[in-house]
């Protein structure tokens, strides 16, 4: 694991690009580094985390999920990050779901304590407190769509393939996919996808609500990477702490009765007030300037 050397800007702009496993010498994965670079040159606050294990295409071992969490925790603890976009390195996977290969050698005990470190980095990747896309290029199967399921916003290509395909193995989701499913699609359509372990492709995603944006594939590969890229350009200018606020408010209020997600509303809000970019977005409405958030 390694970070892209950054890029010549101006102090506190950042993209950090964690690939995983050796450096995979693909045009795409080559490409995809080279547009996170210049990327950098003109916004701020963007992380990618880019998944790179091509021989076992993306899946989910042990390794992984320890990369992954040291990443995550990066990322908690850095307050210039105002966005991040979780993609894959490999042409035509996301994540192809647990490494079955590693599981296989693995003893019956430890096996649930293996889920749980897994169901523990996909649920404090959907506690990040800024946006998170996921840029789904290539097929996301079980505990891959569950780690996209954490973020914020899916973005698929038309030619991804996505399904929570655990039925087929004679277990069930076990990253957060019986929850979170149902969440995002409604409890009777998840259920049918996960009870024929279905597997759909981005443009049925899209239609299910499964994602928010099925884009048309690129010869490159990596149109739905791009697509996040142009979305988190969207989302980085506003108010990192107003963001922060709207996320939490809408995470928690979703989970309540209304009467309750409004009181939520209301102790979020009151965090916005006291703040300095609050001040500055007024003087800029003002003055008919862009505002300039620090995050204070």
């Amino acid at each position: 694991m390694f970070d892209l050397p950054p890029c010549p800007a101006p102090q506190g702009w950042r993209v950090l690009l964690r690939l995983y496993a050796p450096s995979c010498r693909r045009t795409r994965s080559n490409r995809l580094a080279r547009v996170a670079e210049q990327f950098t040159s003109r916004t701020t606050g963007i992380v990618v985390v880019g998944i790179n294990r091509p021989k076992a295409k993306n899946s989910i071992s042990k390794n992984l999920v320890k990369m992954m969490s040291e990443a995550v925790e990066d990322i908690k603890k850095d307050n210039r990050v105002r966005s991040v976009i979780i993609c894959s390195l490999v042409p035509g996977i996301f994540c192809a779901g647990a490494d079955l290969k590693e599981r296989s050698k693995m003893h019956q005990s430890e096996v649930g304590p293996f889920v749980s470190k897994a169901r523990a980095l996909i649920t404090e990747l959907g506690n990040l407190p800024v946006p998170t896309i996921a840029a789904i290029d290539g097929a996301a199967l079980g505990g891959g769509l569950e780690m996209a399921l954490a973020c914020d916003i899916r973005i698929t290509s038309n030619t991804a393939r996505m399904g929570l395909v655990e039925t087929k193995l004679a277990i069930i989701p076990g990253a957060g996919g019986t929850q979170r499913l149902p969440r995002v699609i409604g409890v009777s359509l998840a259920k049918e996808l996960i009870f024929a372990a279905r597997v759909v492709d981005g443009t049925e995603a899209c239609r299910l609500g499964l994602a928010s944006h099925s884009v048309e594939q690129n010869k490159s590969g990596d149109a739905a990477y791009l697509r996040a890229l142009e979305l988190a350009r969207e989302i980085n200018p506003q108010g990192p702490i107003a963001i922060r606020m709207a996320k939490l408010a809408i995470n928690q209020g979703t989970e309540v009765d209304l009467s309750t997600g409004l009181a939520i509303e209301e102790a979020c809000y009151a965090q916005v007030i006291p703040t300095k970019d609050r001040l500055e977005g007024l003087s800029a409405f003002k003055e008919k300037r862009r505002p300039h958030f620090k995050g204070e």
